[in-house]
């Protein structure tokens, strides 16, 4: 299908992209690489007036080391993460998830910032950005901010992003080698989405847990931060017994979406099921 008729407009800069959403709102969309935005347009769910392309700012790309963590740029691809020594060593569990996006033409042309900001239920990078504790750094006329990624979903297809708002970079806590890290997702066949998805990143000591952040998407209409499984997991030996225990919790107290992909009572199942093998796949 065709997109509806709308202008185009290449930003130089993150401050003319913001000025440029400031000046149009709700008729105007950020373009970078494409991938979530391009197919709703031509099935015409979504038809903005104008286009404002950020993919050529040079600012928005690159994966620094700033010691404690890791900044990576909002326009970077899911490749470019996935194959970075950086992102391997310093963010393992955002490596690993990048890896397993999509097929390999959306994973070198989509970008992690577009990917967020189109906020699909059932993406990967949520559960990921969740489970590392990462902050997602945004621009608009009101200046700089930054939204923890816990906060920064807020429901199927909507986020905390005003209406001026550019994100810029995602920013992650670096892990040391005392952390363990997975993803584990049941995936649409064709889509490769997450029906259910679950991150987990853990630091042990042996077999004792010590701390625990477990994160799902595609459950429900938003992304979430488990905590009564992360609770029921740290200061915990790990073994069949308190494996059990925490992933019987997965997802409780939670309203589960229920589709033609999945009813609400097999999501729930494949939570449990998906925090298991995340949870054993980090300690492995």
């Amino acid at each position: 299908m065709i997109p509806a008729a709308f202008d185009y407009h290449k930003a130089s800069s993150v401050a003319e992209a913001v000025g440029l959403l400031k000046e149009h709102g709700m008729d105007a969309k950020i373009l970078a690489g494409g991938h979530s935005l391009i197919p709703a347009m031509k099935l015409r769910l979504n038809q903005p007036e104008i286009l404002i392309d950020i993919s050529g700012i040079a600012a928005l790309k690159g994966i620094k080391d700033e010691g404690r963590k890791l900044v990576i740029g909002a326009a970077c691809t899911h490749a470019a993460i996935a194959s970075s020594a950086e992102v391997n060593s310093g963010a393992p569990i955002l490596a690993e998830t990048a890896k397993v996006i999509g097929d390999i033409q959306v994973r070198n042309k989509g970008t992690i910032g577009g990917s967020i900001a189109h906020a699909d239920p059932a993406a990967d990078w949520p559960a990921a950005l969740i489970a590392a504790d990462s902050t997602i750094e945004v621009l608009g006329g009101s200046g700089s901010r930054t939204i923890a990624a816990a906060d920064f979903f807020t429901g199927i297809y909507d986020t905390a992003l005003e209406e001026d708002e550019v994100i810029v970079a995602i920013h992650v806590p670096k892990v040391s080698s005392t952390f363990t890290s997975a993803y584990a997702k049941f995936f649409q066949p064709a889509s490769r989405f997450a029906i259910v998805g679950c991150a987990v990143v853990m630091e042990m000591k042996d077999n004792y847990c010590v701390s625990a952040r477990v994160a799902f998407t595609g459950v429900a209409d938003t992304p979430f931060f488990d905590e009564k499984v992360s609770s029921a997991l740290a200061g915990k030996t790990l073994n069949d017994e308190t494996i059990a225990a925490a992933v019987a919790l997965a997802a409780q107290g939670t309203d589960i979406l229920g589709d033609h992909f999945a009813s609400e009572e097999y999501r729930a199942h494949l939570a449990q099921v998906y925090a298991e093998r995340a949870i054993r796949a980090a300690i492995a």
